[in-house]
Order: C-alpha cells, then structure tokens, then sequence
C-alpha cells in the first residue's frame, strides 16, 4: 500500500498507482477505441525550465510526469491529465511551473 492509502493496481499488464488511476487508464481506453481521442499516452514526461532573467536563457530544472495525456478530437486540443487523491505541495508547484510555461497546457485533475 502507498504511503497515501492508493492500492497499487495492473490492467493490461500496466502497473498504476492507484485504483483510481486503473479505472480512468480503462475509461480513456475506451473512449480511445471509440474515438473520441487519439495519441494516448500513459506517464509523459514534462520539462520544467526556468528562464535566466539577465541572460534569457532557459534552463531544465526538473521534470513533471503527468498520468496521461491525449488529443481530445472533440475539443481540437491536447489534454494533459492527473488522477490525485492527495495534492502535495511538490505536486501544486510543479503543476503551476509547467502551465505557467506554456499557456496552451492544463493539467486537468481527475
């Protein structure tokens, strides 16, 4: 058991943190054979850079691994998706770094 009461979970031979994340990985898989998305990706990884202010240059500080992120066909965008039971702080922070970086990205909390 996780440190935050999330029971490891394996669908289709996928380890996820969580129930929770287990359950959505199955509705997105859905909606993916339906069509209603396309692009699915399972745990993509989002560089965190910040810019140097006196020289603007950009540099790599960290990362942040989102759950999921896929093209939404009705909506025409990219979604990037998170399934929490517990924010950490940690996890807020770089949830603001990485949408206050690019403004075309939401993490949309599941």
């Amino acid at each position: 058991m996780h440190k935050y009461r999330a029971i490891p979970t394996e669908v289709d031979g996928i380890r996820f943190a969580s129930k929770k994340e287990a359950k959505r990985y199955v509705q997105l898989k859905m909606m993916e054979k339906n069509t209603m998305i396309t692009d699915l990706e399972l745990q993509p990884i989002i560089p965190i850079h910040i810019m140097n202010t006196a020289t603007g240059e950009s540099k790599k500080v960290g990362t942040y691994i989102a759950d999921f992120r896929y093209f939404c066909n009705q909506r025409h965008k990219v979604i990037t998706e998170d399934v929490k039971g517990f924010k950490t702080p940690l996890y807020k922070f770089k949830k603001k770094c990485v949408e206050a970086a690019d403004d075309s990205l939401e993490v949309v909390e599941i």
